[in-house]
């Protein structure tokens, strides 16, 4: 099963803390990385590959690296189009697209933020993505990491991020399909009092501007691929990547590509 899990402190240093106690490693690989795009070192102290098999020098983890190198495989002139990022982590991916594209932007949900506006302490401009204030045909890429199986609405969530989305643009992003061959689950609801009402055993992952978390929302399965498209006629594929030498090996790093017509 796909773990719960909350990051303390950053991986990064996680892993030179790691390395200085002598603590033998699970996994150590020589390899290039897709992200900082230098030859390094990827080692995981722990079996739970997903979430500790880190870059020697970026600190990434195996789902940033695929998703590059899906963004970098499809849309090689990436650093020319305007690229928006939905709740952006610290490292990485969100890094490497917010230093390298020029059209880069970023935005995570404030509740105590009005739409459209910037949160004076973390930069980011505010937007609910299942209702956003973007004009329709914004923007060629639209980036998400981890964030759908947190969304109450996935119908509005989808439908919305089409609209954005101009001709031929692409919804490029993770989210572990727990599930796999059995159906999509729905693990919560949004209560009147708008917290989460857990369907299941309450389930929370690292949230990077949210101590507490993020409630878990859906077990997604296979059968995405076909709820995307309906609920939004975007084409969807599941993309899976095995490549040790980059540094891509691990449970639920699937990378979605949903292309507007």
């Amino acid at each position: 099963m796909y773990r719960s899990f909350r990051r303390p402190w950053n991986s990064f240093f996680k892993h030179l803390i790691l390395k200085v106690l002598g603590m033998k490693n699970f996994l150590e690989v020589v390899g290039y990385c897709p992200i900082c795009e230098r030859d390094v070192t990827f080692c995981s102290k722990q079996e739970w590959l997903r979430d500790h098999f880190l870059c020697s020098v970026c600190g990434s983890i195996p789902r940033e690296r695929a998703l590059m190198r899906v963004i970098k495989d499809y849309y090689p002139d990436y650093r020319s189009l305007r690229i928006h990022e939905s709740s952006p982590g610290g490292r990485g991916a969100s890094i490497k697209l917010r230093n390298e594209c020029r059209e880069y932007s970023s935005s995570h949900f404030f509740p105590d933020i009005d739409p459209g506006e910037h949160h004076p302490t973390y930069g980011h401009r505010c937007e609910n993505i299942e209702s956003m204030t973007f004009r329709s045909k914004e923007f060629d890429l639209f980036v998400t990491q981890d964030v759908m199986e947190h969304i109450y609405d996935p119908d509005k969530a989808f439908r919305e991020i089409a609209r954005v989305l101009k001709p031929g643009g692409a919804h490029i992003f993770t989210v572990p399909l727990i599930n796999k061959c059995k159906p999509t689950e729905r693990w919560a609801e949004l209560g009147e009092d708008g917290q989460p009402v857990f369907l299941h055993k309450p389930e929370y992952h690292g949230n990077p501007i949210d101590p507490e978390g993020s409630p878990v929302t859906m077990h997604w399965g296979y059968d995405i691929s076909q709820y995307i498209t309906s609920v939004s006629s975007m084409a969807t594929s599941i993309i899976a990547i095995d490549d040790l030498k980059a540094g891509i090996r691990a449970e639920f790093i699937d990378v979605l590509m949903s292309k507007k017509p």
